[in-house]
């Protein structure tokens, strides 16, 4: 089994900062059309709204089955805002750019 390091994609935008305004992070399964879909379309969206200010991890749950398990996954692409709190979860490519802003607490 490979180690936790290997299986998860982390994207650090800061600028000078040791702590960061959005932690987000996007749960896929493998390299599945609507997985792939996910990662682009979060990553524009952070760097259109967040950029310099989130860090972003994106975790494949076909490498690391326990985290499924551990966050109570049902549903995928999923992706968890942490912080700032509430926390909140978005099922989806994440396509529909004003819902992701809504739910990241962007928009009203």
């Amino acid at each position: 089994m490979r180690r936790k390091e290997e299986d998860s994609d982390i994207i650090h935008h800061q600028s000078g900062k040791k702590n960061f305004e959005y932690v987000l992070r996007l749960y896929t399964t493998g390299q599945t059309p609507n997985s792939l879909r996910a990662v682009s379309n979060i990553k524009v969206i952070c760097e259109a709204n967040l950029k310099g200010r989130y860090s972003l991890e994106i975790i494949d749950v076909y490498q690391q089955q326990s985290v499924a398990e551990k966050e109570q996954l049902i549903a995928l692409p999923l992706l968890i805002k942490k912080q700032p709190l509430p926390e909140r979860r978005m099922i989806g490519d994440l396509s529909d750019t004003e819902k992701v802003l809504k739910g990241l607490g962007l928009l009203s």
